[in-house]
């Protein structure tokens, strides 16, 4: 299993519940294939640049260990999901 690190960037008008289940779906996610070692909520920050239409994203970064075939299922996760304004996912070095 390899290293990862995902930051997602949610609309910021989504409810406080709402970006709790989001994590929680994630995390299950994850978890289903690997291990969240940490999920830190960054919290709402002003985007470099709009982003459909939103001057503000509230920040989470998730950092798991998983088999590479789960990145395609979350990035898709992350694709449909439609509070999720903006994702990456980045494999750490060992």
């Amino acid at each position: 299993m390899n290293k990862y690190e995902s930051v997602v960037i949610i609309n910021s008008n989504t409810e406080e519940q709402g970006i709790k289940a989001l994590i929680q779906k994630f995390s299950d996610l994850i978890n289903s294939d690997g291990k969240v070692e940490s999920v830190e909520e960054v919290g709402t920050k002003k985007l470099a640049y709009e982003i459909k239409k939103q001057k503000e994203g509230y920040y989470i970064i998730i950092k798991f260990e998983a088999n590479p075939a789960l990145i395609s299922e979350l990035e898709r996760v992350y694709r449909i999901a439609d509070e999720v304004i903006k994702f990456i996912v980045v494999r750490e070095e060992e």
